[in-house]
């Protein structure tokens, strides 16, 4: 009883947290084996109020012995200190580098205590400086636990996804506190042939304990933190056998918002890969059963082998998911309105009548700064061979615009500096997005489907274009690598300003079809006529919402018949 009481006290305190401290961001992860090309893949989405969404490009360089490096907070550009910078770093494209490394994250903050502010690297600095010093996935952990060692870890628990031509991993961490430097942290290796995802919850749970971390040692599928048992000791969180030890269960315990709002959306990804998944529906829909020890009993497993191979356009459809399919499909409760919208405006938990509600939180989210497929591809050379598929805006709505990762350059409206959160520009991919996403959010049900004809127009014409560059670029680099890059740069930069160009265009053309709750098509002059007016139609709201006006408002708005009726 004592036990159960400690349970139940425990599960409300983080029931409140989860709620509260569930920030944003959705990774996918494909390794060679579940992808249909043998790519290894990894897509993010950085769902932040106050990001702007803009492409990074950092140029591969070198530096004078003793050269120091300034980190400001990737999330607030606060300055936290100087570190020795590397003598040689290379050219990074987004979250992806020229060695065709890729990184994501989720935030999952964890237990409360454990940041460290007088720490110099944040989960954000510690992804782009990491990328511009590594040259594989196992290089670029070893590079991230050994930078948290010597300079501490500043923010709250991250989960990252590490990839690179061959392997792809899961890395969580969470800092120490302060006056404690350093981080306790675990990466384990996603087996060839599956798939797995994390969404602002650590999914690590048990591993197998090892006596050291030998990096490339391919056989060494597990590495963690030398105290990332004895640490939770101490601290009191963890009194088992080391072989019952989770990571997940001891840093960052399973709380409602953790399963709702979190898992939900790793479900969903496995969901539509995979069979089997309704076994775990009731845990995704936050009700979450644990044992003795406060673990969740009926939960996900970490990875699951796709039924059909993955090709990154279905890892860009996937990104925009709102539950469809499911009893909790957005488009289709009262909060989507008569135009089936599967957004929601924020906060995420509201409260009525002394009772505490929430929105549903799906992979597709209209707060969305930037997101990307990485694509990388072991037949190719490295500055080819990954991809970074980039987008702006809401998953659902975007255009991933192939960046390849060794370009010099990028397109002028995805560049930092063109346009800021506040500050409004049409030379801004960023806005451009905004414009097409937030029109539809209006009239979604009918505005969506021309969206993605476009969408589809779109990737057919990149996916033509790819298959024509590894040819004829990839041949063209063994022989002349400078006019390669330079073919390269060229094309994405290019392809960025078309996708702003169609995006501009595309607005124009649903800003007009749909002006005034109208759905206007082209109509022919007649003959004799010098112009005619368009072919147009009064949707309305449909008969399910005319329903729902009737039964909530009875007769206010029934016609009363008169005599001369």
């Amino acid at each position: 009883m004592k036990n159960l009481k400690k349970m139940i006290l425990f599960g409300l305190l983080f029931l409140l947290f989860g709620i509260i401290s569930v920030q944003a961001c959705t990774n996918f992860i494909v390794t060679k084996g579940a992808s249909k090309d043998g790519s290894v893949m990894v897509s993010y989405a950085a769902d932040s109020h106050l990001l702007y969404g803009e492409l990074y490009h950092w140029p591969a360089a070198r530096y004078q012995p003793g050269a120091m490096l300034d980190i400001y907070e990737w999330d607030t550009g606060k300055f936290l200190g100087r570190i020795k910078q590397a003598a040689e770093t290379y050219n990074v494209v987004g979250n992806v580098n020229e060695h065709q490394v890729a990184i994501g994250e989720t935030t999952f903050g964890g237990r409360e205590g454990l940041e460290d502010t007088t720490a110099i690297i944040d989960y954000g600095s510690l992804i782009y400086i990491t990328l511009q010093r590594a040259k594989s996935a196992r290089e670029a952990m070893k590079i991230m636990t050994e930078l948290v060692a010597e300079y501490g870890y500043y923010s709250s628990g991250e989960s990252f996804s590490v990839i690179d031509k061959n392997e792809a991993w899961i890395l969580e961490m969470i800092g120490k506190g302060p006056g404690n430097k350093g981080a306790v942290w675990v990466a384990r290796l996603i087996p060839d042939g599956y798939v797995s995802g994390h969404a602002n919850q650590a999914r690590i749970t048990t591993f197998d304990f090892q006596q050291s971390n030998n990096w490339f040692d391919p056989n060494q599928t597990v590495f963690h933190a030398p105290d990332v048992i004895t640490f939770a000791r101490q601290k009191g969180y963890f009194n088992g056998q080391d072989r019952e030890f989770s990571f997940s269960d001891t840093y960052n315990p399973l709380s409602f918002g953790g399963a709702r709002f979190c898992e939900i959306r790793v479900w969903a990804f496995f969901n539509a890969v995979t069979t089997g998944m309704e076994s775990t529906w009731e845990y995704v829909k936050g009700n979450v059963q644990f044992d003795e020890k406060g673990y969740a009993v009926n939960r996900m497993p970490l990875w699951v082998r796709p039924t059909n191979k993955l090709s990154h356009f279905d890892i860009m459809k996937l990104m925009g998911d709102h539950l469809e399919g499911t009893e909790l499909d957005m488009t289709k409760d009262i909060g989507a309105g008569p135009y089936n919208c599967p957004y929601r405006w924020r906060p995420l938990t509201w409260t009525l009548d002394d009772q505490k509600y929430f929105n549903e939180r799906a992979a597709g989210t209209q707060q969305t700064a930037f997101s990307f497929v990485a694509q990388m591809r072991s037949w190719l050379p490295d500055q080819i061979g990954g991809i970074n598929w980039f987008g702006l805006d809401d998953a659902a709505t975007t255009l991933y615009v192939p960046m390849y990762c060794g370009i010099t350059d990028v397109p002028r409206s995805f560049k930092q500096g063109n346009g800021s959160l506040m500050v409004f520009s049409m030379e801004s991919a960023f806005w451009i997005f905004n414009m097409v996403s937030n029109w539809a959010y209006t009239r979604y049900r009918d505005m969506y489907p021309d969206i993605q004809k476009v969408q589809e127009e779109m990737y057919a014409l990149y996916a033509a274009d790819i298959e024509r560059n590894d040819r004829e670029i990839a041949d063209l680099f063994n022989s002349n690598r400078e006019e390669a890059i330079n073919k390269i740069t060229d094309y994405s930069v290019n392809a960025g300003a078309l996708a702003h160009q169609r995006w501009v265009a595309l607005y124009g053309f649903l800003f007009s079809k749909y002006l005034d709750g109208y759905i206007k098509t082209p109509a022919e002059v007649p003959e004799g006529y010098k112009f005619h007016v368009p072919n147009y139609e009064w949707p309305g709201y449909g008969e399910e919402w005319y329903r729902r006006i009737v039964n909530e408002t009875g007769d206010q708005f029934r016609q009363k018949p008169t005599m001369n009726d």
